[in-house]
């Protein structure tokens, strides 16, 4: 696996980004929201009060105030606020309403929300070199947020991209259609094609720490230029398979008639009248059309 193929998230060899290594969501270090602007309320309105006279603590109580009020965090549903102090990861904050923390702390916002993103129909050939045209669509949640922030450039990005790229990598691995051959398809094993995608999707992105809730096959045709051919060689396909069972199921039919007209006697058959029989019932059962009888006024033998 190359560097081009994997995206920015990871190196070659599969091993996790340099930078990276270790850094896990862990919780932030907060203090209750009302308490902390109670606090800061009443520093407003005590430096308010005194800076009349005393100017110095007046001064002092006011900026007090706005660093208070700065700390304070709103965390809606669904969202959750990475932490960090000078470039240094401090924790997450994932509890919703108002909190504190340090007001000199940059609080970036990250979505905790279910989303989905669907690929283009990308063409590529599969594993008999056909091109076909694919598409799929990923169901995906940030499960960790220090690494969506700090191990990808843009976690929407690395998602999208990988998933193309694993969309790429299953289509061309797997036949379009197996043909009766006992390997799996694109087209007839779609639950584990599916499954064995969510797979590789999920693989591929646990480095940014999303985890991947579902994805699904959206699309999977053969490419325009050869999709006229190889709808007829499906077709032709179909005919040899009908052919081969009504063959199969009318010499089933011959042999019964021939096993019960010896076992109860009904009439005496050398081997050439048996053949014209079997000949004649042949024709009758493999027939698409009607067949025409023809009534023998003489004898078997004329």
């Amino acid at each position: 696996m190359d560097r081009a193929a994997d995206g920015a998230g990871r190196v070659p060899g599969g091993q996790p980004p340099v930078g990276v290594v270790g850094l896990v969501e862990r919780a932030a270090r907060t203090a209750p929201g009302g308490i902390a602007l109670a606090v800061a309320l009443a520093l407003l309105v005590a430096g308010a009060a005194t800076v009349g006279n005393v100017r110095g603590l007046g001064v002092a109580l006011l900026a007090l105030g706005a660093l208070t009020l700065a700390g304070l965090t709103a965390v809606a549903p669904g969202q959750a606020r990475v932490v960090s102090l000078f470039g240094r990861y401090l924790g997450t904050v994932r509890t919703t309403g108002l909190c504190w923390v340090n007001p000199f702390t940059k609080r970036q916002r990250v979505s905790t929300r279910i989303r989905n993103h669907e690929t283009s129909a990308l063409k590529v050939n599969d594993a008999d070199g056909n091109p076909v045209e694919m598409a799929a669509v990923v169901v995906w949640q940030v499960s960790d947020t220090a690494k969506a922030v700090y191990a990808v450039e843009d976690v929407v990005a690395f998602v999208a991209t990988q998933t193309e790229t694993a969309v790429r990598h299953v289509a061309g691995s797997y036949p379009y259609d197996a043909r009766g051959a006992e390997r799996l398809s694109l087209r007839e094993n779609a639950e584990e094609i599916t499954s064995r995608l969510s797979d590789e999707i999920a693989e591929r992105v646990a480095a940014a720490g999303v985890s991947v809730v579902e994805s699904r096959i959206t699309r999977l045709s053969y490419a325009p230029e050869i999709a006229q051919a190889m709808l007829r060689r499906q077709q032709a396909d179909a005919v040899v398979d009908a052919r081969k069972r009504l063959v199969e199921g009318a010499v089933g039919m011959v042999r019964m008639a021939l096993e019960q007209l010896a076992a109860e006697e009904l009439v005496d058959l050398d081997e050439e009248r048996k053949a014209a029989m079997v000949s004649n019932l042949l024709v009758v059962l493999c027939s698409e059309s009607a067949t025409q009888p023809v009534v023998n006024t003489g004898t078997l033998y004329q």
